[in-house]
């Protein structure tokens, strides 16, 4: 799927049939949580939430650092997969549809991002995914002639995460500002 192999941030997922249900729980329970609560919920409410017991949460994610790690893998390969979605379709379509995509998801993200260290290896190969997979887009957009010849995959890119991170007075006003930008893409 993706030229970065991310699997090697992820917690092994158990192969018996009820520790894979567990384990699928407490990822659905964290990402709730964090989105609700933030990235500093305790493991405790995780669990409880999952209807597992704290221990089983260890045994699956050692450390809160694995399952935050993990969870944010988890989104940025659905942006890829995003990229990968959108190829068909005609070059200006792609490169809005995938905006959209990649905006909903740095929004859905940000609580996990904000736990995730920026130097450290996991975001590093996630921004390459972000960049190997989001390049190819942009790029046949531009080959197309729906952009700008001077507009770089970086300001593509750091545009939507700033339109998506900023305080906005709700959805439909950052999809409004966002279509701005978009428009200001165009050639």
């Amino acid at each position: 799927m993706t030229v970065i192999d991310l699997d090697v941030f992820r917690a092994p997922r158990p192969r018996r049939a009820d520790g894979a249900r567990n384990f699928d729980a407490i990822l659905r329970a964290a990402r709730d949580a964090i989105r609700e609560e933030g990235s500093d919920v305790a493991l405790e409410t995780v669990a409880e939430r999952a209807g597992v017991g704290i221990a089983t949460l260890y045994r699956n994610f050692p450390t809160r650092e694995v399952l935050i790690n993990h969870l944010y893998v988890d989104e940025i390969e659905a942006i890829a997969q995003d990229a990968v979605a959108v190829a068909g379709l005609d070059p200006r379509a792609a490169l809005t549809e995938w905006t959209l995509r990649f905006a909903e998801h740095i929004g859905a993200k940000q609580q996990l991002a904000s736990a995730i260290d920026e130097d450290g290896p996991v975001y590093e190969a996630c921004v390459r995914v972000i960049v190997a997979t989001s390049g190819p887009v942009i790029a046949r957009a531009r080959a197309a002639g729906a952009l700008r010849p001077d507009v770089t995959d970086d300001d593509v890119t750091r545009g939507v995460y700033g339109i998506a991170t900023m305080p906005a007075d709700g959805a439909e006003q950052r999809q409004r500002i966002l279509e701005v930008f978009l428009r200001g893409l165009q050639a």
